[in-house]
C-alpha cells in the first residue's frame, strides 16, 4: 500500500511539473528567466515562487466548494421557519461578516491547536503537543469568512425568485427537495452568479492572509525572496503580477460560466 501511496505521489508531481505555467518544460522562468534570479532550479528563485502560486491556487480551489457548501445551507437557514436555525444562521453571519479576516484566521489556527490540546489532556494524553496543519487552518478559515458573505448573495437570489415557482412544483406534484433541485437551484444559480465572482476575487485576494501561518504562498515567497536579495520592487512586482494575471483568467472563465448558466434563458 505505501508503495501504490509512493507511486500515485510521484505521478502526481509529475503531472503537476508537466503543467506548471512557470517552471514547467513551458513555463514562462524555464523559457525567459534562466539567466535572472528568477531562474528555476538552485540559481534563482523560480521554484520557490511556482510553489507559491501552486499553493494559492490549491487553496482557493479547495475553499471555493466548501465555503459555497456551507453558505448554502446557511442561506436555507436564515429562511426557515425555524426560529432557532433563522437565530443561529444570524449568529453565524455576523459573527464572520464582522471580525477581520486575519483574525479570523488566528483564532483558527491557534485557538484550534488549544482546543485540540485541552481535549487530549482532558482523556489522559500526555504526548507531544500537536500542531494543526497550516494549509487546513487556512482552508477553514476562509471557508467560514467566504460561507458568510455567500449566504448572504444566496439569500438575496432566494428572494429574487417569486414564491410562486415553489406553489408551482407543489402543484406538478414534486416534493420539496424535488422542487428545490429542479425549479429554485437553477434560477438561483443565475442570480446569484454576479454576485458570487465577486467573492471569488476577494478570495483570491484573500488566500494572502495564509503567509501569516507560514504557508508558503506567493506572499510568503515573494517576501523570503526580498529579505534574501534585498530587491523589494522587483518580487512584489512579480506578486502583483501573478495575482493580476489569477485574477484576468478567472475574468475569463467566469464569463463562459455565466453564459453557461443563462443558456436557457429566453432571448428578448
Amino acid at each position: 500500500m505505501g508503495g501504490l501511496f509512493s507511486a500515485l505521489g510521484s505521478f502526481w508531481s509529475w503531472i503537476v511539473h508537466i503543467f506548471d505555467p512557470l517552471c514547467g518544460p513551458v513555463g514562462i522562468f524555464t523559457w525567459f528567466g534562466q539567466s535572472t534570479i528568477l531562474a528555476c532550479g538552485d540559481t534563482g528563485w523560480g521554484d520557490e515562487i511556482a510553489l507559491g502560486l501552486q499553493v494559492t491556487v490549491s487553496v482557493a480551489i479547495v475553499t471555493l466548494p466548501i465555503g459555497l457548501a456551507i453558505g448554502f445551507l446557511v442561506a436555507l437557514g436564515q429562511q426557515s421557519e425555524e426560529k432557532s436555525l433563522r437565530l443561529a444562521a444570524g449568529i453565524y453571519t455576523t459573527i464572520f461578516r464582522g471580525l477581520p479576516e486575519l483574525l479570523t484566521l488566528f483564532i483558527i489556527y491557534y485557538g484550534m491547536q488549544m482546543l485540540i490540546q485541552s481535549l487530549l489532556a482532558f482523556v489522559g494524553y500526555d504526548g507531544p503537543p500537536i500542531e494543526i496543519n497550516a494549509f487546513l487552518a487556512g482552508v477553514i478559515a476562509l471557508s467560514v469568512v467566504f460561507s458568510a458573505y455567500c449566504s448572504e448573495v444566496l439569500l438575496s437570489a432566494f428572494h429574487a425568485i417569486p414564491r410562486g415557482q415553489y406553489e408551482a412544483g407543489d402543484a406538478l406534484g414534486l416534493h420539496r427537495g424535488r422542487t428545490l433541485r429542479l425549479i429554485i437551484l437553477p434560477q438561483l444559480v443565475r442570480i446569484a452568479l454576479p454576485g458570487l465572482t465577486n467573492l471569488w476575487m476577494v478570495l483570491l485576494k484573500d488566500t494572502s492572509y495564509v503567509s501569516i501561518i507560514s504557508l508558503a504562498d506567493i506572499l510568503r515567497q515573494t517576501s523570503v525572496a526580498v529579505r534574501v536579495t534585498k530587491e523589494p520592487f522587483f518580487f512584489y512586482g512579480v506578486a502583483c503580477c501573478l495575482y493580476l494575471v489569477l485574477a484576468i483568467l478567472s475574468s475569463f472563465l467566469l464569463v463562459y460560466v455565466e453564459r453557461w448558466a443563462k443558456r436557457s434563458e429566453v432571448r428578448r
